[in-house]
């Protein structure tokens, strides 16, 4: 058992050593183009709750 946890750590280790991690200026336009989704995305909700929700008062 013990083994096999080392063996993972060392592989995990290695396949960690190969990743490609992004730089500051992609990660920072990577972060502005989800919290602008994000953003957009609420707005869409928001407005067909209020859409919605004034169709139903006056209906009822």
């Amino acid at each position: 058992m013990k083994e096999k946890i080392i063996a993972f750590l060392t592989d995990t280790v290695k396949e960690m050593k190969k990743v490609t991690w992004p730089s500051k200026d992609e990660l920072r336009e990577s972060t502005i183009i989800v919290l602008a989704v994000c953003g957009i995305i609420a707005a869409f909700v928001f407005g067909v709750d209020w859409v919605v929700s004034t169709l139903m008062k006056v209906i009822l």
